[in-house]
């Protein structure tokens, strides 16, 4: 069994009561998806609270909504984020995306004013993925890998409720589960505006994509590949410069 917390430069994540621990995939998307600019974000189904307490470090100017279903994860994550240096500028929310309408202080607006449903200029999710009809034992685990509790269709229509006209959501996929998600994003109106594929190994093909849309036309299309380790199985230089404000 695996340590129950993660060191990271400015904050400790303990995870052990968590389906979604700290991995690769979430310290990907917190690293690589675009936030300048961003004043709102969403962390859809931020388990441990990984990729929110990156988005605050990366983004001193923005207030974050860390959204997990599950009450032991979200519990944690609240534990993890009041013990951090971001305790002030991130909320979490325990709460069904499906169902999710934020309030004013949520969407870090005025209190008692009305607050739209496109709150986030940002939304991040690294999503349940697996579409097996077989499950892992670990059932909770299961639960938050098996796309059979939050479709892609249905993760795509709550992105649309609540992202703004202008703002970007950023997920990370295995590369097999990539093409259906774009087709259903682009059928509600999504722009792919960058990809990026990740191998372990240059001599390996891709496992993953991270992957960014948004609502408007009209910008141009950015493509790259990302290589994670080394043949001798340290992390690459790029890798290491796309994470270095983060591992120590």
């Amino acid at each position: 069994m695996g340590t129950p917390y993660f060191r990271f430069r400015q904050f400790v994540v303990w995870h052990d009561r968590c389906a979604h621990r700290v991995g690769t995939d979430g310290v990907l998307l917190g690293a690589w998806a675009s936030l300048d600019g961003h004043r709102r974000i969403l962390d859809i189904g931020t388990g441990s609270g990984l990729i929110a307490l990156m988005a605050a470090q990366r983004n001193e100017q923005a207030r974050v909504v860390a959204l997990e279903i599950d009450e032991a994860a979200a519990g944690q994550a609240r534990e993890n984020v009041a013990h951090s240096p971001f305790a002030r500028r991130i909320k979490v929310v325990q709460a069904d995306v499906r169902d999710f309408v934020p309030t004013a202080s949520e969407a870090f607006g005025n209190a008692g004013a009305p607050v739209a449903e496109n709150a986030f200029d940002c939304i991040l999710c690294n999503p349940p993925f697996f579409t097996e009809d077989t499950l892992p034992d670990n059932s909770s685990r299961a639960l938050a890998r098996n796309a059979a509790m939050l479709s892609f269709d249905e993760l795509l229509q709550a992105v649309r409720r609540l992202l703004s006209a202008d703002g970007e959501f950023h997920v990370i996929l295995p590369v097999a589960e990539a093409k259906p998600f774009v087709d259903k994003a682009l059928l509600l109106g999504f722009c792919v505006t960058r990809q990026c594929l990740v191998r372990t190994v240059v001599s390996k093909p891709p496992r993953r994509s991270l992957l960014s849309f948004s609502r408007s036309g009209g910008i141009n299309y950015a493509a790259s590949e990302l290589v994670l380790q080394n043949p001798d199985g340290s992390r690459s230089a790029d890798y290491s410069d796309l994470t270095k404000n983060f591992y120590l």
